[in-house]
Parts: C-alpha cells; sequence; structure tokens
C-alpha cells in the first residue's frame, strides 16, 4: 500500500518508521533543512533522536510530490501535525486539490479557538463527504519507533477508512482495533492530556501513589461524563483510547503533560516549563476549551477546573489540593450534571 505521512515530528515520524516496514512510506516535514538533515544521517535529530530511519522510507519537502504518492483510492494519507496545525494543513490540501481518498489523523485535542475536536474540523473544512478517521490509543512515540508492542483503535463513521487503516497500521508488534465512535476516542485522546498533568502536578507534590490512583479513576469519570454529554458510548471510556490512554500518559515517564505537571509543583512558571520541554504539550493547548465545553454541556469536572486554575490563573497547587479535599461527600456514579 501508498502510505503518506504528512508531519514529521516525533509521533508522525515514529508511525512513519512503523509504517515503513510493510508500505511504500513517504515522510513529508514543511522544514526542507529537517527533511535534509534527516536525509543525511537517516535519524530525526529534532524530534526522535536515536531512532533511525529505515532506508526504505522516502522523505519529502514538497508537499505536492508527497500528497501525490497516496492520490489514488487504495492508498492512505496519514495527517500528523498536532491540532493547532490540522486546518490549516487540510485547506492547504484543499486548495491544491489534494484531498486524499482515504486519511487519517494523529493528533488528540481541542482546537483552542473554535473547541472543536479533531473530526469536527476535518467536517468543518472538507464536509461530512470523505473517508477520514483517527489513528489513537496509549501509545509514545519511541518506543513505535523501537518496535515495542503497542494496540490502537481505528475510527471512523466509515467502514472503508476503519479497513484501510487497520491494513495499513495491523503487523509487526502494533495491534490496531476498530470503532465507530469517533465522539468518544477523541474526547478519550483530548480530556486524559489535561489529566496527564494534575497527575503530574500531584506526583510533583510528592502526594503519593494512593493519590495517583485517585486522579486517574476519578479523572476517568470526568472524562466519561463529557464524552457522553457529547454523544459518546460509555464503553467507548473502557477502551484502549479512553482508560489506556489516561494509564499511559498520567504515569508514564516519557509523557510530555505529565512532565509539565511535574514541573508546575516545583513552582516553576508555565512559559518556562513549555520552553524547555522543546516539543508540543496538547494539555495545555486544549484545558481550557475542555472547561468551556464542560460548563456548556453543564458536566462536573473538578480536576480540569483545578488544572485551569493553576495554567492560567497562577492558583498555587496547594491551594488548589485544599480546595478539591473540601468538596462535598458524594456517591459514586453520582449525577453527571451540576444543578
Amino acid at each position: 500500500m501508498n502510505v503518506c505521512v504528512l508531519g514529521a515530528g516525533a509521533w508522525g515520524t515514529a508511525v512513519a518508521v512503523h509504517l515503513a516496514a510493510r508500505h511504500e512510506v513517504v515522510l513529508w516535514a514543511r522544514d526542507p533543512e529537517l527533511v535534509a538533515s534527516m536525509a543525511a544521517g537517516r535519524e530525526n535529530r529534532a524530534y526522535l533522536a536515536g531512532c533511525p530511519l529505515p532506508s526504505a522510507l522516502r522523505l519529502e519537502a514538497d508537499l505536492e510530490r508527497a500528497a501525490g504518492h497516496a492520490d489514488d483510492a487504495a492508498a492512505l494519507t496519514v495527517l500528523a501535525t498536532p491540532v493547532a496545525g490540522l486546518r490549516p494543513l487540510l485547506e492547504t490540501l484543499r486548495a491544491g486539490a489534494r484531498v486524499p481518498a482515504h486519511f487519517v489523523w494523529l493528533c488528540k485535542g481541542f482546537e483552542a479557538d473554535t473547541g472543536l475536536l479533531p473530526h469536527q474540523i476535518v467536517a468543518d473544512v472538507l464536509g461530512d463527504d470523505v473517508s477520514c478517521g483517527a489513528v489513537t490509543g496509549p501509545s509514545f512515540a519511541r518506543e513505535v519507533a523501537q518496535g515495542l508492542p503497542v494496540a490502537l483503535t481505528a475510527a471512523s463513521r466509515t467502514a472503508p477508512c476503519r479497513l484501510r487503516a487497520q491494513q495499513a497500521f495491523h503487523h509487526a508488534a502494533m495491534r490496531i482495533y476498530t470503532s465507530d465512535d469517533i465522539v468518544g476516542v477523541e474526547v478519550g485522546g483530548a480530556v486524559k492530556n489535561v489529566l496527564a498533568i494534575a497527575t503530574g502536578i500531584a506526583d510533583g507534590m510528592g502526594l503519593g501513589l494512593n493519590a495517583r490512583a485517585a486522579l486517574v479513576t476519578r479523572g476517568l469519570a470526568e472524562m466519561t461524563r463529557l464524552g457522553v454529554a457529547l454523544g459518546a458510548r460509555n464503553e467507548t471510556f473502557t477502551g484502549l483510547s479512553g482508560v489506556g490512554d489516561l494509564i499511559l500518559t498520567a504515569t508514564g515517564d516519557l509523557s510530555r503533560n505529565r512532565t509539565v505537571g511535574i514541573r508546575l509543583a516545583s513552582g516553576q512558571p508555565l512559559a518556562r516549563v513549555l520552553a524547555e520541554l522543546g516539543h508540543v504539550a496538547e494539555g495545555v493547548r486544549c484545558a481550557g476549551a475542555v472547561r468551556d465545553l464542560a460548563l456548556r454541556e453543564r458536566v462536573d469536572m473538578p480536576l480540569t477546573e483545578a488544572v485551569c486554575r493553576i495554567l492560567f490563573e497562577d492558583a498555587a497547587p496547594g491551594e488548589v489540593l485544599a480546595s478539591l479535599l473540601r468538596r462535598d461527600a458524594k456517591t459514586e456514579g453520582e449525577a453527571a450534571w451540576k444543578a
């Protein structure tokens, strides 16, 4: 199968490395200097240092040529930009009449200005009559590039897209499950990043493993409440893109969002944390959008609210913790909606 991966950050590069073991793959980066560096050293030193690029992986700086590699109904295009870059890339493809027959995106989160999920951004730019979906789940780029086992979900409302994604990705140590609940898998992928910041803050404050378990569990309840309010199925959040991705991102040492939380707990200002991180932390970008959606849908999300207070209102983590502990006692599974 011809596969085009548009975006050469850590995750796009790792996915391209995996796909190149079985398919004819082109990896596109918008920065010609990055492409030249990768071609010279067969390594993406900027985003995934230490993971060699297979000789069969073709590198491209020209978007027109890269998109043309997957310009038929038997191919697949993978959009590997952050959420903030998804709309501009789609608009560029549309303007050049290069909308793929089948495509999937890898980004997780809400668009900051609009509060839209990725599938809603796609519909806004291209309409509903496209074969597209998300590939998502608990995964760190470095482990995928190293060929370590991973299980992901390919979610789409169109069966041909789910099948094409499964055929492309499901080989070697990668297992691909399918779902038609695109809302559920995307809500899980977005909200878990915010909750990972919360867990990182707790770990950075030295609150212990009991607190971490409580945060992950109550965070899953928040995620599920919001997802169901937006039309997702409850059972989606017990799967890979829900609890699976939450556990990985909230507890894994490779998690950028967890790292943000740990550093915030030490008293570092957010601007410094993000500058030193060197990569996108989607939880920071979409936390406000999650809070706004929760308010609109009247869904109680105290952990998300706590993270937003720390990120955007300069609230001290200790003060926020105290306010959480002062909340009224409740029955587990109590109604999701605010009075």
